[in-house]
């Protein structure tokens, strides 16, 4: 099974877009959206938009599983060209081509594509692993509760020393004031 999706009329030329799907053609789907997102370009915005909706409509439209998908084909062929003209020397006119591309996305199922071993479910054993584990935490707590407690009496013991020592510091800065004043009067 397949799953398409097709751009028409983008602002842009085929010669531009066709080096970009080169480097998807081929490729999973997880690969060619990781590819595009990182090369440089307005091109590869607008071709990873197409990718994008083919793997959406194969997912939404087709069932089909978003892991095992390929870019089977891509294309970016030439639409209408718009003439514009404009003015030249003499009287003249220049011509100006405004290309557009149409952007064709086919994208399939891997045939053989094994989905990835998912974790076993979970045993009787795992309840008291997860036990011990909050155990563990429980008395993790305790330990910085207590060295909590314990920092917070030996800042207390502290600072009654630090309050004498400010005291004296601040009798042995009066006596230096009161002189400083004294000077300032006379």
């Amino acid at each position: 099974m397949e799953a398409k999706a097709v751009a028409k009329y983008v602002r842009m030329s085929s010669s531009k877009l066709k080096p970009v799907a080169d480097l998807v053609r081929g490729k999973d789907l997880a690969e060619a959206l990781t590819i595009l997102k990182f090369t440089p370009g307005k091109g590869s915005e607008l071709i990873e938009k197409v990718v994008q909706s083919a793997a959406a409509n194969a997912e939404n439209n087709h069932e089909m599983n978003p892991d095992a998908l390929y870019v089977a084909e891509i294309n970016a062929n030439q639409g209408p060209t718009m003439k514009r003209w404009r003015p030249g020397a003499r009287g003249r006119a220049g011509m100006i081509l405004k290309r557009t591309s149409h952007i064709n996305v086919v994208l399939k199922e891997r045939e053989n594509y094994k989905p990835a071993v998912k974790a076993a479910p979970a045993k009787e054993e795992e309840p008291a692993a997860e036990e011990k584990a909050e155990a563990e935490t429980k008395e993790a707590v305790k330990k910085t509760e207590s060295k909590a407690k314990s920092t917070a009496k030996k800042a207390d013991e502290k600072k009654p020393a630090a309050k004498k020592s400010e005291a004296k510091k601040a009798d042995e800065k009066k006596p230096a004031a009161k002189k400083a004043e004294k000077e300032e009067v006379r």
